[in-house]
C-alpha cells in the first residue's frame, strides 16, 4: 500500500512537472524561431532554423544590459536590506517580552491584507517629498519592509529551543551576540527561503518600479519587456529570447540557496510557543 502511494505520487509530481515545463520549453523554441515564422505554426517547437539574431535583437532594442545590472542590483540589495530588518523584528516579536507584543505583531500583520493600490499614491508622495523619485532608494527602501518576511522568520525562531539562548547568557552572551552568534547561524534554512521569495518578488516586479522610475538609468528589466509590446503588434521571438535571458539569474539565485529554500518551508511552521 505505501509502495502504491509512493508510485501515485511520483506520477503525479512528475505531471506537474510537466505542466510547469511546457511553457518554458514554448518560450525557448518562439525565441528560436524566424520573426516570420513564430506565428505562422503556433504547435510547431522549431522553425525552419534556429534563429540566434533574435537574441541579439533582443538585446539591441533597448539599454538590455544596463536595465539586467538594475534588476540584479535591486534586487540583491532589496533581498539584503529585508533579511536583515526582519530578522531583528521576527527576533524582538518571538523572543523579547515587553507589553502589547501580541497586539503589535497582529496589527504588524493586519498590513498584509491592505493592497498595494491603496498606499502607492501616499507612498509616491513621500518619496517625492524626500528626492527619492527616479532613484535606487525608491526601488529598495519601501519594499524592504514586509510583514511577511517577519512572519516567517519569527516562526522559525519559535522553533528554535529557548535552552539554547538561556545556557549562552549564563555564559556571559549579550542578547546581540545570542543574536548573531546563535540565532542568525541556526536559521540559516529560514532565512534562505525568505532570500528566494524577496529576489523572485522584487526581480519580477513591474507596476513599482514603473511608477517610481522615469529614465533608462534606473529601469529594471520587467519595464524593457514590456516594450517588445507595441501599437501594432508583438515582436513574439525578440520577446521571448529577452525573457530566456531575464530568467536566468533567478534561476541561478534559486539553485545556490534551492537546499535551503526547502527546509525553511518544512520548518518555519514547527513553532508553536
Amino acid at each position: 500500500m505505501r509502495r502504491k502511494k509512493q508510485i501515485v505520487s511520483i506520477v503525479l509530481i512528475t505531471l506537474v512537472t510537466v505542466l510547469f515545463l511546457i511553457p518554458l520549453a514554448y518560450m525557448i523554441s518562439t525565441s528560436l524561431k524566424p520573426k516570420a515564422e513564430v506565428l505562422q505554426n503556433t504547435t510547431a517547437l522549431f522553425g525552419s532554423y534556429f534563429a540566434v539574431e533574435n537574441y541579439v535583437r533582443a538585446w539591441n532594442a533597448f539599454p538590455f544590459g544596463r536595465y539586467l545590472f538594475n534588476s540584479i542590483f535591486v534586487g540583491v540589495a532589496t533581498t539584503a536590506v529585508t533579511v536583515v530588518t526582519s530578522a531583528m523584528a521576527a527576533y524582538a516579536f518571538a523572543r523579547l517580552k515587553f507589553r502589547g507584543r501580541d497586539k503589535l505583531f497582529f496589527a504588524y500583520l493586519a498590513t498584509l491584507m491592505v493592497p498595494l493600490q491603496v498606499t502607492i499614491i501616499p507612498l509616491y508622495m513621500i518619496l517625492r517629498m524626500l528626492g527619492w523619485h527616479n532613484s535606487y532608494a525608491a526601488l529598495i527602501i519601501p519594499p524592504s519592509f514586509t510583514a511577511f518576511g517577519v512572519f516567517m522568520l519569527r516562526q522559525f525562531f519559535l522553533s528554535i529551543p529557548v535552552e539554547i539562548e538561556e545556557a549562552a547568557k549564563i555564559d556571559g552572551c549579550s542578547r546581540f551576540g545570542i543574536f548573531t552568534r546563535i540565532i542568525l547561524p541556526m536559521s540559516k534554512p529560514g532565512l534562505a527561503s525568505l532570500a528566494i521569495f524577496t529576489f523572485v518578488n522584487s526581480w519580477k516586479s513591474f507596476f513599482w518600479p514603473l511608477i517610481v522610475t522615469s529614465t533608462d538609468a534606473y529601469k529594471t528589466l520587467p519595464l524593457g519587456l514590456y516594450m517588445f509590446s507595441g501599437q501594432y503588434g508583438t515582436d513574439w521571438s525578440a520577446l521571448m529570447a529577452a525573457t530566456t535571458i531575464s530568467i536566468l539569474p533567478g534561476i541561478v539565485f534559486y539553485v545556490v540557496f534551492q537546499k535551503g529554500l526547502v527546509q525553511g518551508i518544512a520548518l518555519t511552521g514547527m513553532g508553536g510557543r
